[in-house]
């Protein structure tokens, strides 16, 4: 009697990595550098718009920068880098990575409160983010793309429609902060605001009332 054997090859990752590729998994970040190098003054001189990367991944250290200079935790309180009417902070960071030391890919949610990232789905999605996004190219070849966006409900319940304008004043405020941050940390990024936001809404599985309002890659600037 004749048989046949079924031989199956099981590729798999140390248990750590397991742990970091599963959807809802926690990363600590590490603790942001409250002191720098390059002076405010520098920077502000520096800054500028940059589209094109070199093809080198970004530090999980510089992530951590880069997600607390946007929305970080400052005071007790929950005060934060970015000021907001009311205390109110209407934004969520969202990132997607392809090349980042010690983090897989995928799409990240941002916990202030914890300076923590938590995984919402499990594959870079910069591509379909840059098509998104009108084909613009620098939107994939970031290292990483950050996405500011907002609920607006947490201030139109006390601004009424006000709210709504709030909500984009504190866009500009955070894009400012990851642009002087990236300056300080030797990196590059550009803020993009022309793009289809179903489409963004669905490459990120964004909840219903969460709404996109910019994207922002970033990477090694190549100048």
């Amino acid at each position: 009697m004749s048989r046949t054997f079924l031989l199956v090859l099981v590729l798999t990752m140390p248990a750590s990595e397991q742990a970091l590729a599963q959807s809802g998994s926690r990363i600590e970040l590490p603790e942001p550098e409250r002191t720098g190098t390059m002076s405010l003054e520098r920077a502000l001189d520096q800054r500028r718009s940059v589209r094109r990367y070199r093809d080198e991944p970004l530090t999980l250290k510089e992530v951590s920068q880069l997600l607390w200079a946007a929305q970080g935790i400052t005071r007790p309180g929950g005060y934060r880098t970015a000021p907001s009417a009311g205390a109110l902070y209407p934004l969520e960071l969202y990132l997607t990575g392809g090349r980042v030391t010690d983090l897989p890919e995928g799409v990240y949610h941002y916990r202030p409160r914890e300076h923590e990232l938590v995984r919402v789905g499990g594959e870079d999605r910069r591509a379909e983010l840059a098509t998104a996004a009108l084909d613009q190219s620098w939107v994939r070849r970031g290292a990483v793309v950050l996405a500011i966006a907002g609920v607006y409900e947490r201030s139109t319940e006390k601004y009424g429609d006000r709210g709504i304008r709030y909500t984009h004043i504190e866009v500009g405020h955070a894009a400012q902060n990851i642009y002087l941050q990236a300056e300080a940390l030797g990196l590059g990024t550009v803020m993009v605001g022309a793009f289809d936001d179903r489409e963004v809404r669905a490459v990120l599985d964004l909840p219903e009332r969460v709404a996109p309002l910019a994207l922002l890659p970033v990477g090694r600037a190549r100048r």
